[in-house]
């Protein structure tokens, strides 16, 4: 009976890890959807087609990052290239300038 309520629990803790950031990526979107509406910066869809245009690729994650020290925002994007190649792409959340373009070595 211990074993099986243990199994029981480790299968639990196995789902909610693998399932809770597909339930939650919606919420992620809307999220900075909302502060960058309320900080007046360029949307995320709009950085997003800087960011592939600076790197083309599958977008993999999409953030909205606080620089340090309040020194802006930025999108932050996982790309994974036709070749397998995973890149990060910063975008200036206010300009829509590519900040940074590095290719994701781990």
């Amino acid at each position: 009976m211990k074993k099986s309520m243990n199994t029981l629990a480790l299968v639990s803790v196995i789902s909610f890890a693998l399932l809770s950031p597909l339930a939650f990526a919606d919420d992620d979107a809307q999220e900075i959807e909302a502060i960058s509406k309320e900080l007046g910066l360029i949307t995320l869809e709009q950085a997003k087609a800087k960011a592939l245009a600076a790197k083309p690729g599958a977008v993999e994650d999409a953030d909205l990052e606080n620089r340090k020290f309040g020194k802006g925002w930025d999108y932050e994007f996982e790309i994974v290239d036709a070749d397998g190649r995973e890149w990060e792409v910063l975008v200036d959340a206010k300009t829509g300038a590519v900040r940074d373009v590095s290719q994701e070595w781990f």
